[in-house]
């Protein structure tokens, strides 16, 4: 293999995705990446050594070996390591140009034209150790926009940083739709305030709920009486801080029977494997998908609402992608900024090579919430 192979008509089109050579010259040596031409000649030739490691299963003896076999650079291990802990704010500033260039695409029929932007997290573990164990995961925030199927924000922290709804920018008009561990009430007003609308799966005990007077409301109280619905929709408030009410709507739709056994049994294995006793509540309220939002009644009927909260899913089709499809996993060593180098690596491989994937998805069919 010589170096003017690796200059093929794929590698040439990434670059133009990524701002052509000129622009990804000047960033490197702008952010300091990339300093002086010494062992790598340029900074295309170290985004590329770059990729090939993080990207690929050699490790730092086998990827310098490759890259003086193929004409691509000549410099050891070490210094390539070094190469790799200097990358970090060049690769954010490649991964928010692609996600910047992604944004803008058709909007939803059914949510009136307004975006749909889902929130969640993913954990990776740290080299040498598993999720369990404290300190052991990297976690990987993310918003996804529908319809464009398109990420449009990641955040990289490690575990000591817990997940925020508001963790990314709203975009005002946008419908953020999220899971039960986003039930935040002070984070849900500032979205709010900000000219945005939630969609929130809320557990049973997960808030101060509160009525319009700010009695408290007794949820599982609701479902029991609704024994006989199948829906509940009504006005609902929850407390933040300094009890600051916040009007929300309540949203609520019994499960068919065989989702609901099966979510009874799975609250049962859950008790049993953590040696906890199962509150008769927690019970009533497997029965139900339970949400929350602040969209009104009139532009968005009870069954709007679920199917927003629906979509979700295809967030978490997108961390497969990213972990399966990509090929993210444990980033090797101990070196953090090598570690987040190789998590921002697959962060741009996802975004050059999620339009495919939305192409080949197109409108296939949504499973029911759970």
């Amino acid at each position: 293999m010589t170096h003017e192979s690796l200059l093929n008509a794929g590698w040439l089109s990434t670059l133009d995705r990524l701002g052509g050579a000129e622009q990804l010259e000047t960033e490197a040596r702008e952010v300091g990446a990339f300093r002086r031409a010494r062992e790598v000649k340029c900074a295309v030739d170290l985004l590329r050594l770059t990729l090939a490691y993080c990207l690929g299963s050699m490790g730092l003896r086998l990827t310098a070996a490759w890259a003086e076999a193929s004409g691509l650079a000549i410099l050891s291990n070490v210094a390539l390591l070094q190469r790799l802990r200097n990358m970090v704010a060049w690769l954010e500033v490649l991964v928010a140009r692609l996600l910047t260039s992604s944004n803008g695409g058709p909007r939803v029929a059914a949510a009136t034209g307004r975006p749909i932007r889902i929130v969640d997290a993913t954990v990776v573990s740290k080299a040498g150790r598993d999720k369990s164990s404290a300190g052991g995961v990297w976690r990987v925030y993310a918003v996804f926009d529908l319809p464009s199927e398109r990420f449009s924000a990641f955040e990289l922290t490690d575990e000591s940083e817990g997940e925020c709804l508001d963790r990314a920018a709203v975009v005002p008009g946008e419908i953020r739709v999220a899971d039960r561990a986003y039930l935040q009430p002070d984070r849900i007003a500032r979205v709010l305030d900000h000219g945005a609308d939630v969609v929130i799966r809320a557990p049973w005990n997960g808030a101060r709920w509160v009525d319009a007077e700010g009695n408290a409301v007794n949820l599982i109280d609701l479902l029991k009486t609704a024994r006989g619905k199948r829906k509940i929709d009504r006005p609902i408030c929850i407390n933040g801080a300094a009890n600051q009410s916040i009007p929300l709507r309540l949203v609520a739709i019994r499960k068919p029977k065989e989702a609901a056994e099966a979510a009874i049994a799975k609250v049962k294995s859950t008790a049993k494997r953590k040696q906890q006793k199962l509150q008769p509540s927690t019970l009533v309220a497997a029965e139900w998908l339970i949400l929350i939002t602040s969209l009104s009644s009139q532009s968005f009927s009870t069954d709007d609402v679920a199917d927003l909260y629906r979509s979700r899913w295809r967030i978490e089709i997108a961390f497969k992608h990213l972990k399966s499809g990509a090929g993210l996993v444990r980033p090797p060593g101990e070196d953090v900024a090598v570690a987040k180098t190789h998590i921002l690596c697959h962060l741009l491989m996802i975004l050059l090579t999620e339009p495919l994937l939305a192409e080949q998805l197109g409108d296939s069919p949504r499973p029911a919430a759970a």
